[in-house]
């Protein structure tokens, strides 16, 4: 029979259970530290036969757990919490909930249901997957700061959203910074504003682009009516969120380039960056996500992975309407979703069968709507990046579009 050891994860320690088919050897509380995890694996290590681990994935709680699990090559079940609390309800009809309960019945469960044991994956993805999950935060955060900058610059000094219509760039957030007002910039000269910025800015900068620079300003100002004085707080805010989207964008710079430097070293990242629309950036956020895609039996475990399989809804003779599942990595979907929309953009840089097959799903004689049509597609790139990473072969669009017919 085979050993299970289930655990109910909670902040810094777990409520473990021992057991051997229907038997349980043994139970207790397991704390999430170098003796907690020692005293496990002398347990472990004790037991006859080769035990499973089973938890559901609780974020940053179960992470501990996981690293366990991964550093001594043990072999363990991560549950997805939606589907170990559906298991739950059909092992047992009471309403009880507690952790020493809970533990039991993922154990007692276990021979019930058919649990995919996690498939490890070499440090580097691991790295790569905590690469984009930081460089995601950080794009969150530049949106969030940016937002606030544009309500206190509508104050101080509306005139200055100019300089980045289009992006943000370092020079329009040092000039914004060194003159968060109108009032600031007419008792300056137009040479000082010009040696001001060149000796400021991150990045370099051309006597000649300074030098435009500084007129703009200056240009501004004069036309500009503030809602508030040089010395209010709000002003004080505009200084204060330029300086930190500054911040923000060279951490970003920073941690981009550690990314794409990382998934460099993984074969998948010659093969992603030969789709046109995949540029460095999106294949090493892809790879951060996904992981390594063979560790997936077919493409349909990946489209469950990410959640964009179909959830199919019938009874009788109702059908509704089908829908995607959404249950999967809602960050590797946005990623797969932002690559889309880059390749439909791109679509003149190269021929590209996944556009093609947007545009054929718009012409449709019933016409897909646009969020429809995307998430098809993502569909379809999927399975044609899962295919070349099994294969090892680069994009062919001649190849790609032979198949589809």
């Amino acid at each position: 029979m085979e050993y299970v050891i289930a655990l109910d994860v909670s902040m810094g320690k777990s409520y473990k259970v021992i057991y051997q088919g229907e038997i349980c050897l043994a139970e207790g509380e397991l704390r999430h530290t170098q003796t907690g995890f020692n005293t496990l694996l002398e347990e472990i290590r004790n037991l006859p036969g080769d035990p499973v681990l089973v938890f559901e994935s609780t974020g940053i709680y179960s992470k501990p757990v996981e690293t366990f699990c991964q550093k001594n090559q043990l072999r363990y079940c991560l549950l997805n919490p939606l589907a170990a609390k559906k298991q739950l309800e059909m092992a047992t009809l009471r309403s009880w909930k507690t952790d020493k309960n809970d533990a039991h019945k993922l154990a007692q469960a276990h021979h019930l249901h058919s649990r995919e044991e996690k498939v490890q994956q070499p440090d580097l993805y691991h790295r790569l997957r905590d690469f984009a999950r930081f460089y995601q935060e950080i794009e969150g955060e530049i949106k969030r700061m940016r937002m606030y900058l544009h309500h206190a610059l509508q104050l101080s000094f509306p005139e200055l959203e100019q300089f980045f219509s289009s992006r943000i760039t370092p020079y329009a957030l040092t000039l914004i910074s060194l003159f968060p007002h109108p009032v600031l910039v007419l008792k300056s000269s137009q040479t000082k504003i010009k040696n001001l910025l060149i000796r400021s800015t991150t990045k370099k900068i051309s006597e000649n682009r300074a030098k435009q620079k500084a007129v703009q300003i200056i240009d501004y100002a004069k036309e500009s009516y503030p809602a508030v004085s040089p010395d209010s707080i709000q002003t004080q805010k505009v200084q204060y969120y330029a300086l930190q989207l500054l911040q923000l964008l060279e951490e970003k710079e920073k941690i981009s380039n550690q990314m794409i430097d990382g998934s460099k070293k993984l074969p998948e990242f010659e093969l992603l960056t030969s789709l046109p629309g995949i540029g460095e950036i999106s294949a090493a956020l892809f790879i951060g996500e996904f992981g390594d895609l063979s560790r997936f039996p077919d493409h349909k475990k990946v489209n469950a992975f990410v959640g964009i399989d179909i959830r199919r809804y019938q009874s009788g003779k109702y059908h509704g309407q089908d829908h995607i599942n959404k249950r999967g990595n809602p960050k590797g979907r946005k990623i797969l979703y932002f690559i889309v929309r880059n390749m439909i953009r791109q679509q003149k840089a190269a021929p590209n069968h996944i556009v093609d097959y947007y545009y054929k799903l718009k012409k449709q004689p019933v016409p897909k709507k646009d969020k429809v049509a995307t998430v098809a597609c993502m569909n379809k790139l999927l399975k044609c990046i899962y295919s070349m990473i099994k294969n090892n072969t680069l994009y062919d669009y001649s190849y790609t579009v032979s198949m589809d017919h």
